[in-house]
């Protein structure tokens, strides 16, 4: 009897990404490459100043300007597109209203206080210049420990101070544990803005058909399901009217996790004026008014024995929230705090974060978001402790780290790690690097007057974030899996990614479960007329969590496979 040759397996096989022939290529299309005809193309006027009182806005004109259409202020927009949306919130956090375009004050450098819509980009940004705003500077606070004094200029006036808002961590006894210690090792610790710097900036296109009722946009983001219950919510449209796009995306890290002013104004603009309406974005908007990330400077305290066990840290910080909140903005803190005691064991923990109101941009979600914060707290800690106690940072980490025996482990932050070896993860890096060699080298600059430094860092981190009471049920995500009449087979992914290869691995989950080739599975997502709803691909979970729902859905389809066949063959 002959046998069946068993199917390659592709998990675990190293193979070449599906989407790079046509990235490397330029055979595929972002926002911008969409032309609908009679689209128009708006451009924003914006606050050159930090803050600044607005005392009238003349559109006359930007609105005589040629090819101009429409030309939009404030108060033409007021109550006919909702507030930028948040969540993520803390209780009692004092959350400010973002208007679509600034009224009475500008808040931050880069706040949009005009749209101007025209036939062409290039009409519309020189009209746009042409709008004319009176404005009185008003002074302006930056810096946050200044934003906090009791004369700083408040940044919301209906707030009796700049404090956005309070939150706090804590497990086990502080105090107890700083009394305990042999040395308490103080540090002031910065981390500074950073602005997110997609290849790809944002961009929108919009388009309404008023006899359908529908609107279709696309845009460059991370979360297109989500984007499409948020626009429907400000521009008081039905969601299932409202068709989102998220063609190719040339990168997020973050910055595209948001609901942003522009992407409201373009889909209140066409379906007032019943044409197609395009924004992109320019790196200079990029740099003022795409949300910043960490904006952290905090007091640190750690308490060790003269061995080097760490007995207690402490740290109070102040987050830069910027003038107002974005989608996660507080979210984003509270996940330092979460990760403050990253993989050592720290019986006694307390972390207190005061937001910030300032003149700047929103800081939301970028690259880590929050939690590289604390990896960096940690390890500057730790380095300044294995100076002061005259040990090897490499010693001091590992002296720290919990047993294997030891997982699962609860951390005094409230988490619990599952798994691990921490200890046998450091010895192979070392050896991996060649740890002595480089201490000997670094010896031996030394003594001829060379500085030679020696880095190490290590870290875990909350990635891969599914389905959690501390999400609030929002950490699930969705897939559809079909077998077409051809034995190809067709994946449906809720999570749409922007250069994290999903396309692949997704292909490569189902290949394995059918007994078919990669080539022969087709990944659609991004869609989401087209695939189930998803809450989107960020903090490393797309595959961990889209591709878990891969999973279960071909699951279902190959066991069902199997009784047909068993029927068909009567097996």
């Amino acid at each position: 009897m002959a046998s069946i040759p068993e199917a390659p397996k592709f998990i675990g096989v190293p193979i070449k990404r599906r989407d790079d022939p046509r990235l490397i290529q330029g055979r595929t299309r972002y926002v911008d490459d969409f032309q609908l005809p009679g689209t128009l193309h708006m451009a924003f006027a914006r606050s050159p100043y930090g803050h600044a009182a607005i005392r009238g806005v003349d559109l006359s004109k930007a609105r005589a300007a040629p090819g101009v259409v429409a030309a939009y202020a404030g108060a033409d927009l007021a109550g006919k597109i909702g507030p930028v949306p948040v969540a993520g919130l803390v209780p009692d956090a004092r959350v400010p209203v973002q208007p679509v375009l600034a009224g009475g004050r500008a808040l931050f450098a880069g706040e949009p206080v005009a749209a101007v819509v025209a036939r062409t980009r290039y009409q519309a940004r020189d009209a746009a210049d042409l709008v004319e705003v009176d404005y009185q500077a008003l002074d302006a606070v930056v810096d946050l420990e200044k934003a906090l004094a009791p004369a700083a200029p408040r940044v919301h006036a209906q707030f009796e101070d700049n404090v956005a808002f309070r939150w706090a961590i804590a497990g086990g006894d502080i105090e107890a544990g700083l009394r305990a210690a042999d040395v308490v090792i103080k540090q002031k610790i910065a981390n500074p803005r950073v602005v997110p710097l997609a290849l790809e900036p944002r961009g929108v296109l919009a388009h309404y058909l008023p006899g359908e009722d529908k609107m279709t946009i696309w845009s460059s983001t991370q979360v297109p399901h989500k984007l499409r219950t948020l626009l429907a919510q400000q521009i008081g449209m039905a969601e299932n009217r409202i068709r989102v796009i998220a063609p190719e995306v040339g990168g997020g890290f973050g910055s595209k996790l948001n609901v942003y002013r522009e992407e409201a104004i373009a889909a209140y603009v066409t379906r007032e004026l019943g044409r197609p309406v395009k924004w992109i974005e320019s790196r200079g908007e990029n740099f003022l008014a795409t949300i910043h990330g960490r904006g952290q400077l905090g007091e640190a305290e750690m308490g060790l024995k003269r061995d080097g066990t760490i007995t207690a840290l402490r740290y109070n910080v102040l987050a830069d929230c910027g003038a107002y909140y974005q989608l996660l903005t507080v979210a984003i803190f509270t996940l330092t705090g979460l990760m403050l005691p990253g993989p050592y064991k720290i019986p006694h923990i307390e972390m207190k974060v005061t937001g910030v109101f300032t003149h700047k941009m929103a800081t939301d979600a970028y690259r880590g978001a929050g939690r590289p914060e604390a990896t960096y707290i940690l390890e500057r800690m730790l380095d300044l402790a294995a100076l002061e106690l005259g040990m090897d940072p490499a010693e001091i980490r590992r002296k720290n780290f919990p047993a294997k025996a030891e997982f699962p482990y609860a951390t005094s932050a409230g988490l619990t790690y599952d798994s691990g070896d921490y200890h046998a993860a450091l010895d192979k890096a070392l050896q991996k690097a060649g740890y002595p060699e480089m201490r000997r080298q670094q010896a031996e600059a030394r003594r001829q007057g060379r500085c030679l430094g020696v880095g190490l860092s290590t870290y875990v981190e909350i990635c891969g974030m599914g389905p959690s009471a501390a999400l609030g049920g929002q950490g699930w995500e969705s897939a559809r899996v079909r077998v077409e009449p051809t034995g190809k087979v067709t994946v449906f992914s809720g999570a749409s990614p922007h250069g994290q290869g999903q396309e692949t691995s997704f292909a490569q989950i189902a290949a394995d479960a059918f007994g078919v080739a990669v080539e022969d599975v087709e990944d659609i997502h991004g869609d989401t007329d087209v695939v189930p709803y998803g809450v989107g691909t960020f903090g490393s979970r797309g595959t961990v969590v889209g591709g878990s729902a891969v999973v279960f859905a071909r699951d279902k389809v190959r066991d069902k496979m199997a009784r047909f066949a068993a029927m068909r063959f009567e097996a």
